[in-house]
């Protein structure tokens, strides 16, 4: 099994690919050391497009049954949505500052700019401003983001927006990566995910 120091391009597909460290709480669950149904699980994990098992599925496989289910929402959201990349990981990185999960940060901002969102767009959402000039589809996602936590919905105007640029199924998306990233960057804070301490983060982890 892999070290927690080491990094690939598609380490985790809920946390995203970086430099991660054991979570405080849950640490790794060795191998030779997981139940057999853990063992199941983990074994899936390894044969698919994660290859490798890292924050936050380390501490889901506490719960093996659940953390089946959420690797293939994972791997939906991932690799199957609707959504450009550079939606996806603007809403990732919502739900990071939005909890205070640093490690989620960490993880996707790289994600991010890879994916050609524009990093002042990404400073500004770190900082939990509106960004400036946002492309046409970032702006309903960021709207509709922005009024689903706020809100706890969203009105009929940003609806018809988000329903005209993405679809229905887009929205149907867009709800599921919101709630998806929400529970990954819960999971971290609990767990205690750290960072490098000389990682340049633009808030403070949540819960510390």
């Amino acid at each position: 099994m892999k070290t927690m120091l080491q990094a690939t391009a598609i380490c985790l597909l809920f946390a995203g690919s970086a430099l991660a460290l054991t979570g405080e709480r849950f640490p790794e669950i060795p191998l030779d050391k997981m139940t057999p149904a853990q063992r199941s699980v983990a074994d899936a994990i390894l044969s698919g497009p994660r290859k490798e098992i890292g924050p936050p599925f380390d501490t889901w496989l506490r719960s093996p049954e659940l953390t089946d289910r959420l690797a293939k929402l994972g791997e939906y959201l991932f690799f199957k949505t609707s959504l450009d990349n550079r939606v996806r990981e603007m809403v990732v990185l919502m739900s990071a500052q939005f909890w205070g999960s640093q490690y989620e940060w960490y993880a996707h901002a790289p994600m991010a700019t890879k994916a050609g969102l524009d990093p002042a767009t990404i400073a500004a959402i770190g900082a939990g401003r509106k960004p400036d000039n946002m492309k046409d589809d970032e702006a309903v996602a960021w709207e509709f983001t922005t009024q689903l936590r706020r809100d706890h919905g969203v009105d009929d105007a940003i609806y018809a927006k988000a329903v005209e640029k993405f679809g229905e199924r887009g929205v149907v998306d867009l709800i599921a990566l919101n709630g998806g990233y929400d529970l990954v960057s819960m999971t971290l804070n609990v767990a205690r995910v750290s960072v490098p301490s000389d990682a340049q983060l633009p808030f403070k982890q949540a819960g510390r």
